[in-house]
């Protein structure tokens, strides 16, 4: 979906009848996933029988043909198709061939299936995520799936542009765990610097304090107190001047380790006015801030409206339907990144074909034999 946004003419192929497995999760939208809506903008489908050996044998035409294969089969399908990079490369030696899988292509894990909240876990990001009283928690979207295709996407964009030079495609590979385990950061350095556990630190940040979330009169407001000129700042804002050169609190070191009675005296101030009336305060005197928002508040926030971070697009079955924009920013986009809706399963398949050189008899032909699959009226 990344690539499509940036640009890509993204082709995504599907197996016959159902399609990719995520178009059967709930939440419907008139008997259309959610799910399946969030992740699928800006492609095209083409649904091909993969049991058939005619319609592997198109898939590996159309990969002879295309700039970048990606693929996240659990391991051993990718084989048993014939479609490995090393099946591939010879009959199209530009090609970049992008692999996501649970665990990597090989080691002790390399045969293991994966989903989202295995690579949270065992990635460390749940043991990082909650409160100290609580279980480690999952972060409340699949950030592992989502961390991975941004790292594909990225590794295909470099291998593009190593391409202009080279004249030769690559192989690029990352992982569920891989991409969780290169973001835990600060707290992944803390353990291989100083050998340490970090612990589970709630709303709070591990290193730094007052840095995290505050009771307002509302609701909570994140607060975000990273020097000691904003310390300063702080304690004038809230009028608690007596607290600035206190022992306890006189630097982030003290700060940090009486964080639960400081805790104490900043609720008591903040829970005197609303969240974001603090935050314009806070601003002001150029302590970051904002309001903790549900996902309705968000989407109503001037702010994010003023961004453009939601588009619209017409989609055959449900009409008119919005859809999260790419956060970026491109000249190029002119201002939108939604150009096509999420397909339906085969919706494009005739117009992919043609656009391979098909003639429309052979397409017909692949359709009635159900080696091709069509959205629609075609459809059987």
């Amino acid at each position: 979906m990344i690539l499509g946004d940036l640009g890509a003419e993204v082709i995504k192929v599907e197996p016959t009848p159902d399609g990719e497995m995520i178009r059967a999760w709930g939440p419907f939208d008139r008997g259309i996933g959610v799910y399946y809506l969030s992740v699928n903008r800006n492609k095209r489908s083409l649904a091909l029988d993969f049991r058939n050996p005619e319609g592997l044998r198109l898939l590996r035409r159309l990969a002879a043909e295309v700039d970048v294969v990606v693929e996240n089969f659990k391991p051993g399908t990718v084989e048993a198709m014939e479609m490995t990079y090393d099946a591939l490369l010879p009959a199209n030696p530009r090609m970049i061939y992008a692999s996501i899988t649970g665990f990597g292509r090989d080691g002790p894990y390399g045969t293991w299936s994966g989903f989202d909240q295995i690579a949270q876990g065992m990635s460390g990001l749940m043991s990082l995520t909650g409160f100290p009283e609580g279980e480690p928690t999952r972060v409340g979207i699949p950030i592992s799936d989502l961390l991975a295709g941004m790292w594909a996407a990225l590794g295909v964009t470099a291998a593009v542009a190593q391409r202009h030079t080279t004249g030769k495609g690559q192989r690029v590979e990352t992982s569920l765990l891989a991409a969780m385990v290169g973001m835990l950061c600060v707290q992944g350095q803390r353990h291989l610097s100083l050998d340490e556990v970090p612990n589970r630190m709630g709303n709070d940040h591990p290193v730094i304090y007052p840095y995290g979330a505050f009771t307002a009169k509302d609701g909570l407001i994140n607060v975000a107190v990273g020097t000691q000129d904003m310390w300063a700042a702080l304690c004038r804002v809230l009028d608690l001047e007596s607290l600035k050169d206190h022992p306890d609190f006189a630097d982030n070191s003290g700060r940090s380790a009486h964080r639960d009675a400081l805790r104490d005296h900043l609720n008591a101030r903040f829970a005197t006015r609303p969240a974001m009336d603090w935050t314009r305060t806070l601003i002001a005197a150029g302590i970051p801030a904002g309001p903790i928002y549900a996902i309705d508040q968000v989407f109503a926030d001037p702010q994010v409206v003023h961004s453009k971070m939601v588009e619209e697009v017409e989609h055959p079955v449900l009409g008119t339907i919005r859809q999260l924009a790419n956060p970026l920013r491109m000249d190029a986009f002119g201002g939108h990144t939604v150009r096509i809706p999420p397909p339906l399963l085969g919706e494009h398949s005739e117009e992919i074909l043609r656009g391979f050189g098909y003639p429309d008899d052979e397409i017909a032909a692949m359709i009635d034999s159900g080696v091709v699959g069509v959205a629609g009226e075609k459809a059987k």
